[in-house]
């Protein structure tokens, strides 16, 4: 296994560099490989104890700020590298300020962890979620380096937990992290059955960088204005498919408005919802009072409003559901308001138990959305009791950052 693990690691380098002159994606993540060691070379050694936190892309590293910045408020003479393995984290978060340098991390192979390790030399290394590099947690535990993954979630089809040798193999890649700080109690039954009982329930840390969001949210006249008394819909993070399913429901309800803050919004795509709107909407970049009046319809043509504009709605839908999955649900949730989202939304643990406290509404088809838009319309009593218990879930969510930095940095 660990020759197979070596071979598939040489073989995605060389893939990713074979595909780099005709996917941007690739062509990013080739050369970021090529320069990081260099970068490295003329930053490290760093004055001061390093705190090496490494992301595999943006989700993640949602889910890694709020410890950054935890840990550089209480010890600001710790400095913080942030690595990403994608090309989609880093190339957005290059230029994160609350971190002394950010790069990518360079593949997984023992010479890489090596040269890595002798550069950077951290004094503790927290992992993101999902992160299981094998050469790099040897490299760590050979050095007596504490590695800590932070809000873990484990699943019980996970290899980690399957019979035979690959099963064997990926638990002995587990057995080298110092403890686990999970996001709930599957996940820690999983590891306490196979002899892993290094872990701690803290929860999410993205409860905590939500919440951080909300009390720095912006006010935007042009949303208060263009929702007046209506009835109003925020549609965050949406691709085709789910404005699909939500365009029919404009038109057959004239006292509902709706935001649209896509996903995508390169030109030709906000031409396309523009267009689906039939005339009945207004750009945000372009709004003037008197087309926000008589608009049914706003579509936010910008990025970094979607987490101001969610406190505006009665209602949140979710995008990404059609697809490989939903976008960021507390973003919405934290404005205690109802949630609606597509049907692929299994893998986020939040989403699961925001719909199992009947917060959060999977819809399938455009039928089965109309009627819980009805039903979460038509009853002021419901939202109002949603928006209790929507208040009380956050509530109990948030702190896991804290709980974290007091756990790693206390005990040494």
């Amino acid at each position: 296994m660990n020759f197979l693990y070596q071979v598939g690691i040489y073989l995605y380098r060389f893939v990713a560099a074979l595909m780099s002159p005709f996917n941007e994606k690739a062509r990013y993540f080739s050369k970021g490989q090529t320069s990081v060691f260099g970068e490295l070379k003329e930053r490290f050694p760093m004055e001061g104890d390093v705190v090496w936190v490494h992301c595999a892309s943006l989700g993640e590293f949602e889910q890694g700020r709020p410890l950054i910045e935890a840990i550089k408020k209480q010890y600001p003479t710790y400095k913080v590298l942030l690595t990403f393995f994608s090309p989609s984290g880093y190339e957005v978060r290059k230029d994160y300020a609350q971190a002394d340098m950010v790069a990518y991390l360079p593949v997984d192979t023992k010479a890489n962890a090596r040269r890595f390790l002798d550069l950077v030399q951290p004094r503790v290394a927290f992992f993101v979620k999902y992160e299981f590099w094998k050469n790099y947690i040897d490299g760590l535990s050979a050095r007596s380096i504490p590695l800590y993954l932070v809000s873990a979630i484990f699943r019980e089809e996970q290899l980690f937990f399957k019979k035979g040798l690959r099963g064997s193999w990926y638990r002995q890649v587990l057995s080298g992290v110092d403890h686990f700080f999970v996001q709930n109690q599957q996940s820690a039954d999983l590891l306490g059955a196979v002899g892993l009982t290094n872990s701690t329930i803290t929860g999410d840390t993205r409860f905590d960088r939500v919440a951080e969001i909300a009390a720095a949210r912006k006010d935007l006249p042009i949303v208060a204005e263009f929702k007046g008394q209506s009835p109003l819909l925020v549609v965050g993070s949406s691709w085709r498919p789910d404005e699909e399913i939500i365009m029919p429901y404009l038109q057959a309800n004239p006292e509902v408005k709706i935001v649209f803050a896509p996903h995508e919004v390169k030109e030709a795509n906000i031409t396309r919802l523009m267009s689906m709107a039939k005339g009945q909407a207004v750009r945000y970049t372009q709004a003037a009072e008197s087309d926000l009046t008589n608009a049914r319809v706003l579509i936010v043509d910008c990025i970094g409003l979607l987490s101001s504009v969610y406190r505006y709605g009665d209602l949140a839908y979710i995008g990404g559901g059609f697809g490989v999955g939903i976008h960021n649900t507390l973003e919405a949730a934290i404005y205690h308001i109802p949630v609606l989202f597509g049907p692929n939304y299994l893998r986020f643990q939040e989403a699961v138990e925001l719909v199992s406290r009947k917060l959060a509404f999977p819809v399938d088809s455009e039928e089965q959305l109309r009627q819980q838009l009805d039903a979460l319309f038509e009853s002021t009593d419901r939202r109002a009791a949603i928006a209790q218990a929507c208040s009380r879930f956050m509530e109990e969510n948030i702190g896991a950052t804290q709980k974290i930095v007091q756990k790693v940095f206390n005990n040494q």
